[in-house]
């Protein structure tokens, strides 16, 4: 896949002047950058910038709603990034954010970044991936990408977090089949939950015959099987301590020995680990070793929940449905898509996939999955959550009071929320939008001229410029 045509967008009058200059200076660092015009969509884009203002925040932010896969804000001067000024940018959607140096090689590092997107990108869309990792919402492909630069950029230890069910071997399995390395060998898996204390030496170091009653035969351990390959270690919290410290030794030194044995054995593997604890709070109660937790932490990666990745929900059960099926992927009646987006799993993608496997096997003929194919008591516990102040919105409201959010901020949340989604629903028309609200359109604009106006979802193309 080829870099193609980067958006140029400008956003005031000194970058408007460097215009000219920027689209030479990147043609020569290899970037073909093209003013941006109407219907513009897809790819990347590059905004010039002089200050940060409500006008560049909602250019960025129009910029993501048209498809531009990845933005890159270059500010005209230093002094026009200072405070929070990148955080705003980021906020709003841009990726990164450089200075424009006139001395500096602005361009080449600009080029650098932009071949490294796509390059990440290209994998993320490959059909090895996306069969094994579905799903397009921001949260997600923001993981995929991380665990796709760990794995294919780096020959760092993975320390992989997040809730039971988010997909922590899935993205272990991804970042073994995307190491780089020559002659890889495979991926061995250890799940801590499951070692018994006293044969755990005999699970990772392997032992000699005759190290210990039932030692029939030599056996080889986890750190000789993963020799030039992966070892993944699934809820590496869940290590007793004395264990983390042998571990611990493997890992900086690169040698064990077997348990009754006297010759020191060399290994050399990709540590990936997973937990859904926090590990940091395990160091502070001294549960988990700090030097081992920064030995695997070399790169970290957190893995959203299913209620951080709505959005993704219905694409998740088409492809276990069509997975289940034989490759036939069934319609969802509307009701039923009310129910799956409207239940909580507790157990996240695992806890979906569980559903759908129930819904599989109720559904006959070639219609859609109705109401009527959904397990009983599915259907009860979502009738009574439907009601929009029932418990899903009660304890929406706990989690924020148990956080210390005040009475005002979530009255404001509640009330941007509910302007993003009518502008989202409106195709961002203010007047339809204030219409559903029972608002004025003039309460929206007051909104928008003051800075405080969410970004719809989706919209028309962008100006070009301020």
């Amino acid at each position: 896949m080829a870099l193609g045509t980067v958006w140029l967008a400008v956003s005031g009058s000194g970058a408007e002047k460097l215009r000219d200059s920027a689209v030479r200076r990147l043609s020569r660092a290899g970037v073909h950058a093209q003013p941006l015009a109407a219907g513009a969509a897809g790819g990347y884009g590059i905004v010039l910038f002089d200050a940060v203002t409500p006008a560049l925040l909602d250019l960025v932010a129009s910029l993501i709603r048209v498809g531009i896969d990845r933005i890159l804000t270059v500010a005209c001067e230093r002094t026009a990034v200072v405070g929070s000024a990148p955080w705003r940018l980021l906020a709003a959607g841009a990726s990164d954010v450089f200075v424009h140096d006139r001395a500096a090689n602005w361009p080449e590092r600009a080029a650098a970044r932009l071949e490294r997107w796509r390059r990440v990108d290209e994998i993320a869309g490959s059909a090895e991936v996306r069969a094994r990792l579905v799903g397009d919402s921001p949260r997600w492909c923001a993981a995929v990408a991380d665990a796709i630069e760990a794995a294919c950029f780096t020959d760092a230890p993975v320390l992989i977090t997040g809730e039971t069910g988010t997909g922590k071997e899935l993205i272990a399995r991804l970042v073994h089949s995307l190491d780089p390395r020559s002659r890889k060998r495979d991926l061995v898996v250890v799940d801590c939950t499951t070692i018994v204390p006293t044969l755990s030496g005999s699970e990772f170091f392997g032992h000699e015959r005759g190290a210990f009653t039932g030692a029939v035969a030599t056996r080889e351990g986890a750190f000789a099987l993963a020799d030039r390959g992966v070892l993944f270690l699934d809820e590496v919290g869940e290590l007793p301590l004395p264990l983390q410290s042998e571990l611990l030794r493997v890992v900086q030194e690169g040698t064990y020995k077997r348990v009754g044995g006297n010759d020191w054995r060399r290994t050399s593997f990709r540590l990936v680990c997973a937990t859904n604890r926090d590990l940091e709070a395990d160091v502070a109660a001294g549960r988990f070793r700090h030097d081992l937790l920064f030995r695997i932490a070399g790169s970290t990666l957190r893995l959203p929940s299913l209620r951080e990745r709505e959005a993704d929900i219905l694409p998740l059960v088409r492809h276990f449905l069509a997975e289940l099926n034989g490759g036939d992927e069934p319609d969802l009646d509307d009701a039923v898509k009310e129910l799956l987006l409207s239940r909580e799993y507790p157990g996240n993608v695992r806890d979906l996939r569980q559903l759908a496997t129930r819904i599989a096997y109720r559904h006959v003929g070639p219609g859609p999955v109705t109401l009527g194919e959904l397990p009983v008591e599915e259907r009860i516990a979502t009738a009574r959550e439907l009601e929009w102040r029932g418990d899903g919105f009660v304890r929406a409201i706990r989690r924020a009071v148990a956080h210390g959010v005040t009475l005002r901020e979530i009255g404001t949340a509640a009330t941007d929320a509910a302007i993003a989604i009518a502008l989202g629903e409106e195709d961002g028309n203010l007047q339809r939008a204030a219409r559903r609200l029972g608002l004025t359109p003039r309460a929206l604009q007051l909104r928008r001229a003051a800075g405080r106006l969410p970004s719809p979802s989706n919209g028309d193309a962008p100006a070009a410029a301020d």
